[in-house]
Parts: structure tokens; sequence; C-alpha cells
């Protein structure tokens, strides 16, 4: 069986069944454990399917559904690239903060597994590390919010308790001046973590660059890392990096 088509094959079996485990792939295309890790791996890599602990899921079966109640996720290939940049900044041992929206549910995939503690106050993505057998989630305590899927505390004393060496968040737009965001009340709850964090990276596509909407949440020499996509305006990108602002892009 050639490559090409133990990867349809592959992909067509997660279609039905959305996940596998890599013991089930062995079996189902009888092939060796070392084949079944390897296709795995470069699928992942290319994005059409997401790799798991002991196993491969659908992409389809990762996002197709909705984030909370303001729709389903855009720019979706493109958001999957970022993401996966973004895990290679992790080392294993380290404590990071992923905030809410579609690209970290698409980090936390990523990092599902690794030895890391993950922060988050995002009721999707912890429900998934915790369901997918991650070994350290801290989930910030609050009030459940049910149209934004986060829990949120009134009192600033709670999230001082939270520090971590990285914090992952995105917005709505990034400018020479800074990040912005348009959901206030998260936005000044994320806030109050920042100075308890040793680098903030941000992830946002393209479409994002260049726009003003909303707070602004972080001034731009605050910002240790953009990660965005290869789509983005070239004289954006460089406008922010002659501002100093080191930029990956996906």
């Amino acid at each position: 069986m050639n490559e090409n088509y133990r990867h349809r094959q592959l992909l067509n079996l997660l279609d039905e069944h959305k996940v596998l485990s890599t013991t089930e792939i062995i079996k189902l295309l009888n092939i060796s454990p070392a084949t079944a890790r390897r296709d795995i791996t470069k699928l992942n890599d290319q994005g059409r399917l997401r790799k798991v602990r002991n196993g491969a899921e659908s992409i389809k079966n990762s996002y197709s559904f909705k984030i909370h109640d303001s729709g389903y996720i855009s720019n979706i290939a493109e958001k999957q690239r970022i993401a996966e940049a973004a895990s290679k900044l992790c080392q294993d041992g380290e404590s990071i903060v992923l905030t809410c929206g579609s690209t970290m549910l698409m980090l936390g995939s990523h990092l599902c597994g690794r030895k890391l503690q993950i922060i988050t106050n995002f009721l999707p993505l912890a429900n998934h590390l915790i369901e997918n057998d991650h070994d350290d989630v801290v989930i910030m305590g609050g009030q459940y919010h049910k149209n934004k899927a986060v829990t949120l505390s009134l009192s600033s004393q709670n999230e001082s308790m939270y520090a971590a060496n990285t914090m992952f968040t995105s917005g709505k737009g990034i400018t020479t001046d800074g990040l912005y965001k348009t959901d206030m009340v998260i936005a000044n709850s994320e806030q109050r973590i920042l100075p308890k964090v040793n680098k903030l990276v941000v992830l946002l596509d393209s479409s994002k660059l260049g726009q003003q909407v909303g707070m602004l949440f972080s001034r731009l020499d605050n910002i240790d890392i953009l990660i965005t996509d290869k789509k983005a305006d070239p004289i954006i990108i460089q406008e922010l990096r002659d501002k100093g602002l080191e930029i990956i892009l996906a």
C-alpha cells in the first residue's frame, strides 16, 4: 500500500469514526506501529488530521462545532498553522496561560498530553484537555458565563493568584500601538494576570492586522511575539517589526 493511498484510507476512517487510537489504525490498515506513527505525524503537520495522545482525530470532529454562541470558526486553516507554530514555543515543564477563543482551543489540542501546566478560564478548552487526559489543568475560578463560555471572577485577587512562563492570547486587532480586544470584561480579567507572566505571545490571523477595534489590551512594547499567517500585509508586518516586535509567519 503506497503512502498516498494509505493516507486517504486513514482520513476516510477518521471521517467515519471521528477518533482512532494508534492500535486501531495499525489493525485497520494492517501497518506497523512505526508506519502508523509516521503517518499520523505527517498528516498532522499538513493540517489534515489532529494528533492526540495515543492516536488521531478528524479535523472536522475537532473544530466544526461552535466555540460559543457567536458562531463557527473563521479562517480555520490559518489558525491551525498559527496554533502549531505557537506550540513549538512551549518547553516541557513550563506553566502557560491560554485565554479564550478558537485559536486557543487549537493550541490546546497541540499541547494536550505534553508535560505542561495549562491555566485557563475557557471551559471548552478545559473540557477538551480533561477529556483527553491532560495531566495538569488549572481552571481559574469565578462565575460561569454561558454566552462567553468562560469563568470570570469579580475579585482582582483571584487572577493575581496565578503566574506562568507564557501567556498566549488573541484579540480583534493589532497596530503599532498594541493589541486590541472588544470584550472589555474578559480583557480586564486577563490584564490582571499580565504582571505575573514572563512572556506575552499574541496569536492573530492576518485579517486582524492593522485593525484598531475596542480597548487597548496591551501596548506593543509589552508584547514579546506575534504569530500570524503568511497572507499578512507585508507593509504592516514591516511597520510592526520596525517597532521591535518579533513576528513569526506560519
